[in-house]
């Protein structure tokens, strides 16, 4: 008869919001491999989830695991509002917390055609390909063939 113990096998993949994360990591630093969750919301959320830090996340057992995909899924209830990643959504009014890479390119790809619409200045700026957020753009970010500094003939 076999015995089972509590960490009984190792993850080396584990996946969790459309994200492989390593199995060797710990679990705070692999939390963070997911797009839209940094260190302090990863070392929130397993606290929520009542997991240790330290614990490697391919140790974690499946309810374990499951705990954390519901901080996820309710995270709104679980952090503060300055800590989410979208505070005042345009649509809603509302703060969000948008994690994993679909979401967070699609609400980026809406904003950027919001601005385009509206034909504001970094609509335009985004439309024409140029710089958005006051950089120089004299001598720095040059596209086409024209390339060097041009002098003035005498």
């Amino acid at each position: 008869m076999e015995q089972t113990t509590g960490a009984s096998e190792f993850k080396h993949i584990v996946r969790i919001a459309n994200t492989d994360l390593p199995g060797k990591e710990f679990a705070n630093y692999a939390l963070t491999n997911i797009k839209g969750i940094g260190f302090r919301m990863a070392t929130v959320i397993l606290k929520r989830a009542g997991i240790p830090l330290k614990k490697k996340i391919g140790e974690l057992t499946d309810q374990e695991i499951e705990r954390i995909v519901d901080v996820l899924a309710n995270i709104q209830e679980h952090t503060p509002p300055w800590m989410r990643n979208r505070t005042r959504d345009y649509e809603t009014g509302e703060d969000l917390h948008i994690f994993s890479t679909a979401d967070i390119e699609m609400m980026l790809r809406e904003d950027i055609n919001r601005l385009k619409k509206i034909r504001c200045y970094r609509g335009i700026r985004h439309e024409t390909g140029q710089k958005v957020r006051g950089q120089r753009t004299r001598s720095n970010g040059r596209t086409g063939l024209a390339l060097g500094v041009t002098r003035k003939k005498k």
